[in-house]
């Protein structure tokens, strides 16, 4: 049964900071999607059967609602209407409050799992490759045309190799390996005891991207615990295609090819940075290094954030810049209720390749506030909750570095969250606000109640959030010639072409540079 359904049409605004080094103004600016989860969802829900849901980032397109498999109560509980996962109102913090439903209703006799999802790490030297491979092996990070995507992991195997060299610099630098899995067990282990504390027996599992424990493995403890009722949590506080996107297609696939996961209830919550304890504890974290400088009110709060290519937000309907901004203007807030009024600033770091990433870029920005005057910077790592190379290396390194040498003579650097107790005890009320809907969702309730965290299914998400990742265009469309950035970008493509013929020669011929190496075998 299919029915087309108009969805309204409907766009809004809501206020932005505008990140200035001497004040803070806010100012409406108007996104490509609604603030409403970018999209208004349209459930078809019955109890007893299956639910489906279908979204579309677009409200002005029509929706296609396609109903299967929904067993026989269809005539009797079937209904239809809109609702919204995110609160309406811009700039509102979420706060953790006692679900409708009761949480031993929720759960009763059945067995509670947490997976949280995480990038992953090397944690030795001999792992950097390795690790490398499968990072560019995943084609949310490294985005081939349909017509090459048998290419996928021979160029992966080549990146790899290249930049394994000087990756492993970077970890030998601090103390040889990621510290991210042991920081993500503690984490775990201290939401594992936080639940418990609130009454909610749950088994907290770890999920890796690209190294162990791998999302895989995580699945098959879960199963083996038998596990009945499971949520979904990103160690990402905002969504992006690249972080949770790729670890919920990861996972859904997963459960497509699982008979006990396909019957297993499940919810996901995709982002959680407008949660209270989250921006109170950052806060928290921010106050602190201040006041470690001579004169707290003259420092420079600086945001950095991991970059996504720009593409991705423009072409793609990623919220993730939106929700950074709109993550970082909480702070703010929150630090001005508490007397703070600092300047600050927000850019994105770990830029890699020839294509344009959002901007402004971390490096770029520094320079120029050391140009400014800015004389006190305190480095804040807004999209990291873990210790990683990313914030012991690169911003501890390489960016202090780089701001002693353009003029700033005060650095400091928040710590990431970890395991600080205000952040542990709200991610808990998050999964707890979670569980009433884990299953079968009562519509009428998220309607009434405007959810507190943004919940559904694995399909449902991805639905929302990457309706169109086959139909990604090339982020620059003009050619140009000379020194500048689109002229960059092609000669960077030029460059990308050229590797491509001479991995398609390599692969069918067995023949070329890679097997004079000796490495070629590994193609293979």
């Amino acid at each position: 049964m299919n029915a087309q359904i108009q969805a309204p049409s409907s766009s809004s605004t809501f206020p932005l900071p505008s990140l200035s080094s001497t004040s803070r103004h806010r100012s409406k600016i108007r996104l490509p999607f609604p603030r409403e989860v970018c999209s208004t969802q349209w459930m078809c829900c019955c109890f007893g059967g299956r639910m489906e849901t279908f979204q579309n980032s677009n409200p002005s397109k029509n929706l296609i609602v396609g109903m299967h498999s929904l067993g026989r109560s269809v005539a009797q509980s079937l209904f239809l209407q809109p609702i919204r996962s995110y609160s309406t109102l811009p700039g509102v913090l979420l706060t953790s409050k006692t679900p409708d439903l009761s949480t031993t209703s929720a759960v009763g006799d059945e067995k509670v799992g947490v997976l949280l999802l995480n990038l992953g790490g090397p944690e030795t030297l001999e792992d950097v490759q390795p690790f490398l491979f499968n990072l560019f092996a995943d084609p949310d990070i490294i985005r081939l045309p349909r017509l090459f995507w048998f290419l996928q992991k021979p160029l992966a195997k080549f990146v790899s190799v290249l930049r394994a060299p000087k990756s492993k610099e970077g970890y030998a630098s601090i103390g040889g390996g990621s510290p991210l899995r042991q920081i993500t067990d503690a984490q775990a282990e201290e939401l594992k005891k936080a639940l418990c504390a609130k009454n909610v027996p749950a088994e907290v599992y770890v999920g890796m991207r690209y190294w162990h424990p791998f999302t895989e493995e995580a699945i098959e403890q879960i199963k083996r615990d038998g596990i009945t009722k499971l949520v979904v949590l990103p160690l990402y506080p905002q969504f992006s295609i690249s972080t949770s996107g790729s670890s919920l297609r990861l996972l859904e696939s997963i459960f497509r090819e699982d008979e006990y996961l396909v019957n297993m209830q499940h919810t996901v919550i995709p982002s959680w940075y407008q949660r209270e304890g989250y921006i109170k504890a950052m806060v928290d974290l921010i106050e602190k290094e201040l006041n470690k400088f001579d004169r707290p009110e003259e420092v420079m709060i600086f945001f950095s954030a991991h970059g996504v290519p720009l593409a991705y937000v423009e072409e793609a309907g990623d919220p993730y810049k939106a929700e950074m901004e709109e993550c970082v203007d909480l702070i703010m807030e929150e630090l001005e209720r508490r007397g703070t009024s600092n300047g600050f600033t927000l850019a994105y770091q770990s830029r890699v390749g020839p294509v344009e990433w959002l901007k402004p870029y971390t490096d770029d920005t520094i320079i120029q506030l050391g140009q400014k005057g800015v004389k006190s910077l305190l480095a804040v790592p807004i999209s990291f909750v873990s210790e990683h190379i990313e914030t012991l290396e690169e911003i501890d390194v390489e960016y202090k570095e780089l701001a002693l040498k353009s003029g700033i003579e005060n650095w400091g650097r928040v710590p990431a969250l970890g395991c600080e107790p205000t952040f542990i005890s709200d991610l808990a009320d998050a999964v707890i606000e979670s569980l009433p809907y884990v299953g079968a969702m009562a519509v009428s309730n998220l309607e009434a109640r405007q959810s507190l965290v943004p919940l559904g299914s694995i399909e449902e998400l991805l639905a929302t959030y990457d309706s169109q990742r086959r139909e990604l265009p090339p982020p620059v469309t003009v050619w140009e010639w000379g020194w500048t950035k689109s002229a960059e970008t092609w000669n960077g493509r030029a460059a990308m072409l050229a590797v491509l013929v001479l991995l398609v020669l390599e692969v069918t011929t067995g023949r070329g540079f890679l097997n004079q190496w000796g490495i070629s075998p590994l193609f293979r």
